[in-house]
């Protein structure tokens, strides 16, 4: 028997026009329904409009997601934009017609003016570990109807509120990389951007049909697709192969000189990718159960937990578009 042991795999960068953008995904509110634009401006703190809004419980105080309440990924955001408006547009927030909710109104980018009106909360949760986040409760463009709060509470079957990011800054964690990482978000988790190649849920297909019939896993599995807004990308990609971005470091998109964004760490996994996006059913196992087992070890400080996507944090403003072309900028170890 052979005591030699197999070479790690040594990533390459991949070649020039290689790797382009194949989707881009903005959710306006968080944990509700996503929406796939052609192109989107960014910042560093994120896509524009991306998860600038939350809904939080209203006596709590604290933000609610699809892990809690899965049927909130059915609540769709709608944005319209208008220059010419005194909000640049509007949010239009629409509901499952089941669900007796009638759709409502708010201003995408309320002035000054405006948010003096609007009450703002400067102690909101969403991790108790972290410090509390400030944002404002919304009020509908029309006076006449239900308020935002009005509405959500009944599909909420509680008192809840829709709020819009107040502004004082939201630091980003450091990360094990990154021990000096300066960056902010609004209502991401913690970072600013998520970055994910297409290839990746096929690859999760791969592993799932041969578990099939095992730990919860249905047979409606052999064929059913594990569709990646699942795992609430904001970029996609397409060309590099499955996790092709675990072994990148920085990467630009579009023409030369277009801003870096820094992957600053892997984007370790919950059960939340469990939600159909399609349903807002939560599923027993899939693919949480399938990713422990061939994405754990991944990140440095939490081995345990399994790893889809990267996080990143743009280093400038610019705009990406669905086709634009992924350059690597610098490969992790290089």
């Amino acid at each position: 028997m052979s005591d030699s042991v197999d070479s790690p795999k040594i990533a390459k960068e991949p070649p020039p026009g290689h790797v382009s953008v194949s989707k881009i995904l903005i959710h306006p509110i968080k944990s509700c329904r996503g929406t796939s634009v052609e192109s989107a401006l960014y910042t560093p703190q994120g896509l524009e409009n991306d998860r600038k809004w939350s809904i939080i419980d209203a006596n709590k105080l604290q933000i609610i997601t699809a892990r809690e309440s899965p049927k909130m990924v059915l609540i769709t955001p709608h944005i319209t934009k208008d220059e010419s408006s005194a909000h640049n547009g509007i949010l239009r927030v629409t509901f499952p017609e089941s669900s007796g909710c009638e759709s409502f109104e708010v201003p995408l980018d309320p002035n000054e003016e405006y948010l003096k009106k609007w009450t703002i909360l400067p102690k909101i949760t969403l991790w108790p570990t972290h410090d509390p986040i400030d944002g404002y409760i919304c009020e509908s463009v029309s006076s006449s109807g239900p308020s935002p709060s009005e509405v959500l509470s009944k599909y909420f079957e509680k008192p809840v509120h829709l709020v819009y990011k107040g502004p004082r800054p939201r630091p980003s964690d450091p990360t094990t990389a990154f021990p000096k990482l300066e960056a902010t978000a609004v209502f991401q988790d913690m970072y600013p951007l998520l970055v994910l190649s297409e290839e990746s849920t096929t690859a999760i297909e791969e592993q799932l049909v041969g578990h099939v019939g095992t730990q919860g896993i249905e047979e409606k599995w052999k064929t059913e697709k594990v569709l990646i807004e699942r795992f609430r990308p904001n970029i996609v990609l397409k060309g590099g192969g499955p996790f092709a971005e675990d072994d990148w470091e920085e990467i630009s998109i579009g023409p030369e000189g277009s801003p870096s964004i820094v992957l600053v760490s892997k984007c370790t996994r919950c059960l939340l990718p469990n939600v159909s996006p399609e349903t807002g059913e939560r599923d027993k196992a899939v693919p949480y159960k399938v990713i422990m087992k061939f994405r754990t070890g991944i990140d440095e400080v939490q081995k345990l937990k399994p790893c889809v996507g990267c996080n990143g944090v743009p280093m400038g403003s610019g705009v990406v578009r669905v086709g634009d072309a992924v350059r690597v900028k610098k490969m992790i170890g290089s």
